[in-house]
């Protein structure tokens, strides 16, 4: 096993992606999966560049690459973009958009994190629907590294050697981190963490909204009830309840009492320090005045009790409220 990779200063690992734009599709025509591996595969002859993992479905474009430091991911993303939409508008003979927006470039800081990443990666095809097992599609990196498949210009040496000290140990390793299949809530976070999906719902009385969200955002909104930025700030309020031992009949949104009034500026506040949506929303989410909850909300951070509730750790501010709502579930 040799992951001294990512203790090289000299290399950077990164996941770089590409979504299709609405109606497009990168499989629209046989020969395009071919060609778009090849162009993928020719990009990584560079010198010291390393493709760990691809996959191509008719949506998405995965890349799971080590590049020299000085190499920006920028510098494949549009030697591979440009060239790939031009084959598409071919195949469809329709001119317009290619890709849904620019490529997007997550650092990859540690093995651990890569291997999360060709997990998810590996179990992206049945997640979309494409088909029951990982092994089972024909456009992913996944049967080269476990043997079933061969792809001229691919190593998959490069991941084998991050997990064992011969190509059979990789293989028997990789087969044994991607076994678990991710669940409904692990899915939808990690697509809110890319930015493949955006955290919607309507907040308030002005319809629906969406964005994108990180971190314990995206996990508040993943494992909420609702699936949306309500759902998330629901869960939000209870654990701010508990917390300041203001649990009532109503909920915040009807009471006018002032252990309410503390709490919905808590919520927001909560709310804005991880990301999840502005205070305008919160102020909407609650039927209130932006004015007057902003006021609540400076106040709040003024109050010893709240300052020490915000400076809890926000990954465990989203561990109490999950197992919170968990509970609450047994209960029901």
């Amino acid at each position: 096993m040799d992951a001294s990779i990512f203790d090289d200063r000299a290399l950077r690992t990164w996941h770089v992606y590409w979504q299709a734009a609405v109606g497009r599709s990168f499989l629209s025509a046989p020969t395009l999966a071919r060609r778009i591996r090849t162009r993928l595969l020719e990009a990584h002859r560079a010198p010291q560049r390393k493709l760990f993992f691809y996959l191509l479905t008719p949506s998405e474009i995965h890349l799971l690459t080590a590049l020299p430091a000085g190499d920006k991911p920028d510098a494949i993303a549009h030697g591979v973009a440009n060239i790939v939409a031009r084959w598409v508008r071919d195949a469809d003979g329709i001119r317009g958009p290619v890709f849904a927006g620019a490529s997007q470039a997550r650092q990859i800081d540690s093995l651990e994190q890569l291997l999360q990443e060709v997990r998810m990666l590996a179990w992206r095809p049945v997640s979309l629907g494409l088909c029951v097992a990982p092994t089972h599609f024909a456009h992913s990196a996944l049967r080269c590294a476990v043997g079933l498949d061969w792809v001229e210009g691919f190593d998959s040496c490069a991941l084998h050697r991050l997990l064992g000290n011969t190509v059979r140990e990789g293989r028997s390793a990789l087969r044994s981190r991607i076994a678990l299949r991710p669940g409904e809530v692990e899915i939808l976070q990690w697509e809110l963490e890319h930015g493949i999906a955006l955290a919607s719902g309507a907040v308030g009385p002005f319809g629906p909204m969406s964005r994108e969200v990180r971190g314990a955002a995206a996990v508040l909104v993943a494992a909420s009830e609702t699936k949306n930025i309500a759902g998330a700030l629901a869960l939000l309020e209870r654990w701010v309840e508990i917390k300041l031992r203001a649990r009532g009949a109503q909920s915040l949104v009807v009471r006018k009492d002032h252990l309410a009034a503390t709490a919905r500026a808590l919520v927001a506040n909560l709310a804005v320090q991880s990301g999840l949506c502005s205070a305008s929303a919160v102020a909407r989410h609650y039927g209130r005045a932006k004015a007057t909850l902003s006021e609540q909300m400076a106040a709040s951070r003024n109050r010893p009790r709240d300052r020490q509730i915000l400076a809890m750790p926000t990954s465990r501010i989203v561990q109490e409220a999950l197992a919170l709502a968990i509970d609450e579930k047994k209960v029901k």
